[in-house]
């Protein structure tokens, strides 16, 4: 790896998904990987912030994680219409075995997969992630991943993600693999 592509050179076939848990790297990523291939990153949480005109937090306060979670998959039906892009979703839209058919009928899913430790030394001193106001974030992490990792091993690709990794390192590896697949193409 580390050898970068030009920008040009490649074709996105069909969006691309980055699934994964909050801190896996799905947005920096999805930026990194959009801007190499030059197309658009979508953020199915950014959207929803935007549309909603509040934060992730407050519409959980307000509405509650069903009524997130329902946005949240019709967002991302939407998004899924639009050219081939990098999709970044939030960390439960694929646990939805609703979103999964959707996501994987009309796109190659990468699951970003980061370790417990990895995780919480991205996002513990976040106050932006409503599901770790808790008495014990970490703790409440740890039970999430353990939850949620059936779910993202069903994804079609996967890329560990490794904590001595820059992003570039990242994106190069998610890229590979998305060459390999034949997602990526080298463009005439």
């Amino acid at each position: 790896m580390g050898e970068t592509m030009p920008k040009g050179r490649l074709r996105l076939a069909r969006t691309v998904v980055l699934v994964g848990m909050m801190g896996a790297g799905k947005t920096a990523i999805g930026r990194a990987l959009a801007g190499r291939l030059g197309v658009d990153l979508q953020d199915s949480d950014a959207e929803i912030v935007e549309s909603a005109r509040m934060s992730i937090a407050e519409i959980f306060e307000r509405d509650g994680e069903a009524f997130f979670r329902e946005k949240e998959a019709q967002v991302i039906a939407r998004l899924l219409e639009s050219p081939p892009c990098v999709l970044s979703t939030g960390g439960g839209a694929w646990l939805s075995e609703e979103n999964r058919e959707m996501i994987s009928a009309r796109a190659a899913v990468m699951w970003l997969e980061a370790d417990l430790d990895l995780l919480w030394q991205r996002v513990r001193h976040k106050n932006t992630r409503p599901l770790l106001q808790t008495e014990n974030p970490r703790a409440t992490l740890a039970g999430l991943l353990k939850a949620r990792t059936p779910a993202y091993a069903t994804a079609a690709m996967k890329v560990k993600v490794e904590p001595a990794w820059s992003i570039t390192r990242t994106t190069d590896e998610v890229l590979a693999r998305l060459l390999a697949e034949g997602v990526v193409e080298a463009a005439g």
